[in-house]
């Protein structure tokens, strides 16, 4: 059972990274896969109550992985780490099955008590590289967190979210069913129309600045009319009354 987990394992990591030329590859040079070895090892310790040695091994795999994963988080089937150096996974982290997460990526707390406190994954989630999940926040299944995304709170299944603070850019039309479904994204972006919130603010100040432009534009010439108006010479009385014309 634990050879047969394995190799699933290592085949939904060669579906999700086209680099990935053979099993022997991923076995040998991918540090997500070593970390999930030195992971399900910790973890069971970590549940015979070896805190300790639980700890001791886990840094040990932190330290020829660069990924950090807590012995105490509670990890599904096939998880992909790709590339992975600088991930950590806190204690009180749950993922579900199929989840990707990319270099950089923070799972944390935001809370000194011994509680939940860090975030809940569900299934087919993908965090791109540099995004922070922090507090006890339930990140929906199928849901997408875009490179640098600072994620605070509950995310809704199958959208994807971008920006500090992180918000939805993007519905999905349609959930992943597998790692191999034609609808994953690597690094948790959608397609290349994908609408930037930033460049839509500034495209709208800049209808704004135009706007106001042309207002002031016509408030200058009005401004001139008037005062070309006050400028002009008065008619003097008598031809005023000339042109008035006699009086019966």
């Amino acid at each position: 059972m634990f050879f047969k987990n394995l190799i699933d394992e290592i085949d939904s990591m060669m579906a999700r990274d086209p680099a990935a030329r053979s099993r022997l590859d991923v076995v040998f040079s991918y540090p997500g896969f070593h970390a999930m070895i030195f992971y399900r090892l910790t973890h069971r310790l970590w549940r015979w109550r070896l805190l300790f040695l639980g700890r001791l091994v886990s840094q040990i795999g932190r330290w020829l992985t660069g990924i950090e994963i807590h012995p105490g988080a509670e990890i599904g089937r096939r998880l992909f780490i790709d590339h992975g150096m600088g991930v950590v996974v806190g204690e009180t982290s749950i993922l579900g099955d199929d989840v990707t997460l990319y270099q950089g990526v923070t799972l944390g707390g935001t809370s000194l008590a011994a509680v939940k406190r860090h975030p809940t994954l569900e299934d087919g989630v993908v965090v791109g590289a540099g995004a922070q999940v922090l507090g006890p926040v339930t990140i929906g299944a199928g849901a997408r967190i875009g490179a640098n995304a600072v994620v605070l709170k509950d995310v809704p299944g199958g959208v994807t979210m971008v920006g500090i603070p992180a918000r939805v850019v993007q519905p999905r039309a349609k959930q992943m069913d597998s790692v191999t479904d034609k609808e994953f994204c690597a690094y948790g972006t959608p397609s290349a129309d994908l609408p930037d919130p930033v460049a839509r603010a500034i495209d709208g100040l800049c209808d704004q600045v135009t706007s106001i432009q042309a207002q002031v534009k016509d408030l200058e010439q009005r401004l001139e009319e008037a005062e070309r108006g006050a400028e002009a010479p008065e008619q003097p009385v008598e031809e005023r009354a000339d042109a008035a014309g006699p009086k019966n």
